[in-house]
């Protein structure tokens, strides 16, 4: 219904055919919609088509209230917000009311008290879908009042009863009638707080200073938490565990493909008009492939989890540093190198949590990673027995130096001497572009490297390969 077309009144709201619906009823009917129409359901999400997506669709069809399970950085919060995106548009509600009441079915008696007045003059407001998402990060400190609402002392100071419902101040969950509500860290919440909340999900009032309001909120009520807190500590009710209707276990990228995926549509962007930046596809398999290693890394806390989110930092660090040399040496061209990847280092480390090591070894525990993923991604590219030229050149005598704040032209000087590197260079799809030939020459030698097929040392700040 457009903007221009919706009904201002009761009367009118009538006359334009409009039938209500509860909103697990509306969401159910927009997702058949989408899914007939072969709409993407949840855009930006990666990795969860054939896992967490099927579970939600299920869940949604059959008008279920969810928890999502899963450590820090697996798109819980964003796939719960995305959820509001099968709320139809606009909901037709009481003008001014604060429960987004349906004209049809009023749940207080104010608001019920307006409708028989004012019959088919009564004024409607639209509200669009946004309006109708409420999210609440439970911490200790939660109240009652919080989430479900308080006694209002200057409402009772005005002359009201304290068994009017007038007097009582509304929280989030009946603010967000009709509506999605979203409680993030479910166990944090207090147990007492968790009897609330079980109320309004099975029996449907408020109960507020041993006063009992009646209130059919119509909610879909999703849930967050990390598995560790809700299924081994006992820190969940059992009924309201019992209440949730879906359990949907979230995790990290399967592949190294859906990695890079959120990280470059999350990483920060800047529109720096006079330079390019172009990172090569190997440079983006490392970063991915550092966050992956992690995850399985003894020296990592795994309880705790690595999120994505230390992909996206360390990729915006790897950018910076690339950065930042094109500004110092007056380059153009922003290309990451195998030099730059020290300097995710600081990032790293702030995103992990590590198991009881010696103070100072958490950098070298992070080296180690850098290692094994240039490792591991350079033996995807390239078989170490096709580039013997290479090697025999530098067996022979050659050696070369490189660095994070060389120029990229002193790289094509550099190639043009060692046998075999200008045709491994060119495998790498770098073309003419001095930028790039300086990457694929240092992820080729650091490869060579940690494949034991070139020796390396630190000189004045520059790193030298030997044979």
């Amino acid at each position: 219904m457009t903007s221009e077309a919706r009904a201002r009144t009761l009367g009118e709201l009538k006359a334009s055919g409009y039938k209500p619906s509860t909103v697990k009823e509306e969401m159910r009917r927009n997702l058949i919609r989408r899914i007939r129409a072969g709409e993407p359901l949840f855009p930006g999400i990666y990795g969860y088509e054939e896992s967490v997506v099927p579970q939600l669709e299920n869940a949604i069809l059959s008008g279920q209230d969810i928890i999502f399970l899963g450590e820090r950085g697996q798109a819980k919060s964003r796939m719960i917000r995305s959820l509001t995106g099968l709320l139809d548009d606009a909901l037709p509600i009481i003008a001014g009311s604060e429960l987004n009441e349906s004209p049809f079915e009023p749940i207080t008696n104010a608001s019920a008290r307006r409708v028989a007045e004012e019959g088919d003059n009564l004024a409607i407001e639209w509200v669009s879908r946004d309006r109708r998402y409420g999210e609440k990060l439970a911490t200790p400190d939660i109240t009652i009042a919080d989430l479900i609402g308080e006694v209002d002392p200057i409402k009772v100071a005005e002359g009201r009863y304290l068994s009017d419902e007038l007097t009582i101040h509304y929280g989030l969950i009946p603010r967000t009638n009709r509506g999605i509500f979203c409680i993030n860290e479910l166990p944090d919440l207090a147990e007492r707080i968790q009897v609330g909340l079980l109320n309004i999900m099975e029996e449907r009032d408020v109960q507020i200073r041993g006063y009992r309001v009646r209130m059919p909120l119509d909610v879909l009520v999703v849930a967050s938490a990390n598995p560790e807190d809700y299924t081994n500590r006992g820190r969940i009710i059992t009924p309201l565990k019992d209440r949730y209707g879906a359990q949907i276990r979230t995790h990290y990228p399967r592949s190294v493909e859906h990695e890079i995926d959120i990280m470059e549509q999350e990483s920060s962007a800047f529109d720096d008009a006079d330079y390019k930046v172009s990172v090569p596809q190997y440079m983006k398999e490392i970063v991915a492939e550092i966050t992956r290693l992690a995850r399985r890394s003894p020296d990592v806390n795994q309880r705790s989890g690595v999120s994505v989110r230390a992909s996206i930092a360390d990729y915006e660090s790897l950018l910076a540093n690339a950065m930042r040399r094109s500004i110092r040496i007056g380059e153009n061209d922003v290309v990451p190198r195998i030099s730059d990847l020290p300097y995710v280092i600081p990032t790293i480390t702030g995103k992990v949590e590590f198991e009881t090591v010696e103070d100072g070894k958490e950098e070298q525990i992070i080296e180690k990673l850098i290692h094994q993923a240039v490792v591991a991604v350079f033996n995807r590219h390239f078989n170490v027995v096709d580039l013997e030229d290479i090697v025999t050149k530098f067996k022979a005598g050659q050696s070369v130096e490189v660095g994070d704040q060389m120029s990229s032209n002193a790289y094509v000087s550099l190639m043009k001497a060692v046998d075999g590197l200008p045709r491994a260079v060119a495998t790498l799809d770098t073309g003419e572009n001095p930028a790039l030939v300086a990457s694929a020459i240092e992820f080729i030698l650091e490869g060579l490297h940690l494949n034991k097929r070139l020796n390396k040392d630190r000189v004045s700040g520059r790193t030298q390969y030997r044979g």
